[in-house]
């Protein structure tokens, strides 16, 4: 299958178009001027404003009932807080750093600043997490946990699926890798936090760790911005590049997802189990692979699997536990219906 080489956009470049009939997502001629009064994709502007509206400062969240819990969590729900953390760490910085590489390539102004806006919020992510360990346990802990995913085989295989596409995409701009990088984005944003982010809610409705579960939630509702971005994205090129969506290349895709849904079903059975109250491995298996159903049929591609088509009953509760002080959000939509900035939130836990 032929595919296309692509090259970054000119930084400066005032002979780019300025028509809005002639705007595409890849392989436009832009002008990289931020019009917000002439959009192409209306969806765009709606994002930009929603996730501006979700500003938020990690250290607004109280953590003084997290230092008196995390020394008296049970053994195998500090083990899992420690790795799970040291996952999305690792993630939220991969994220941040490889957004504006993708940014490069993108042709539509509008969308760009979409990108760049989820880039900053992986930032806060970050900070987040390490505002987490930075108040909860000693200097030499935290670092011992941030690098975990070097120490860690199975972390360490986690990581590589992701950046591995990634790093393909880097070393050989074409629109089918780049294509992939925003699957892998996708699959990210919609699969692979999720199991992480059950273990933290499932400590806050078992009385633990309140203010961590707090962050989470923030961080939680910045995800589902992502995700529901990719989405357009992904459905937009469907129309604009429609040979990056053959029989074959989806097939690809569906592979890539399939792969995302089972290392994160292997790692929520590594890092919970049946070890920890209030959820075990077939709680984790039915709802992740749920939500990899939910995903790929929200492009319009059907379903992955013929089971887990609806949400499992026993897991309704992390939708609930998902909403930043009981903010209305269409959880698995990914698509905030009502937004209020941190500052105006106060911790319900």
């Amino acid at each position: 299958m032929e595919d296309k080489q692509l090259k970054p956009n000119a930084l400066f470049n005032p002979d780019g178009d300025t028509d809005l009939r002639k705007r595409r997502l890849i392989g436009g001629n832009t002008t990289n001027l931020n019009d917000f009064n002439n959009m192409r994709y209306s969806w765009a502007s709606n994002w930009y404003r929603q996730a501006m509206n979700n500003f938020w400062i990690p250290e607004e969240i109280n953590l003084m009932q997290d230092t008196k819990d995390y020394p008296h969590l049970e053994k195998a729900e500090r083990t899992a807080y420690d790795k799970i953390l040291s996952f999305l760490v690792f993630l939220d910085s991969l994220q941040s750093n490889n957004l504006p590489s993708v940014s490069e390539y993108i042709t539509a102004s509008e969308v760009n600043l979409c990108l760049h806006i989820q880039a900053f919020q992986e930032c806060v992510h970050s900070q987040s997490y390490s505002y987490m360990l930075d108040t909860i346990c000693s200097p030499e802990e935290r670092n011992d946990i941030l690098y975990q995913w070097k120490s860690d085989e199975h972390l360490l295989r986690r990581n590589r699926f992701i950046g591995d596409c990634y790093n393909e995409f880097h070393a050989n701009p074409t629109l089918f890798t780049l294509t992939k990088t925003m699957m892998a984005n996708f699959i990210l944003e919609g699969i692979y936090f999720y199991s992480g982010f059950m273990f933290f809610y499932n400590l806050s409705r078992n009385g633990k760790m309140p203010g961590s579960a707090q962050e989470i939630r923030y961080i939680n509702r910045d995800e589902n911005t992502h995700l529901w971005l990719f989405r357009n994205i992904l459905l937009e090129m469907q129309k604009e590049e429609p040979e990056m969506f053959t029989p074959e290349r989806v097939s690809v895709y569906e592979s890539m997802m399939k792969e995302g849904v089972r290392q994160e079903i292997e790692w929520g059975r590594y890092v919970i189990g049946d070890d920890i109250p209030g959820l075990n491995t077939r709680m984790i298996t039915d709802y992740i692979r749920y939500l990899g159903n939910l995903r790929w049929h929200s492009l319009d591609m059907g379903w992955l699997f013929e089971d887990n088509r609806s949400e499992p009953a026993d897991m309704h509760w992390v939708a609930d536990y998902a909403n930043a002080n009981m903010v209305k959000t269409d959880f698995f939509e990914a698509k905030s219906t009502a937004y209020a900035k941190s500052t105006a939130i106060v911790d319900d836990l």
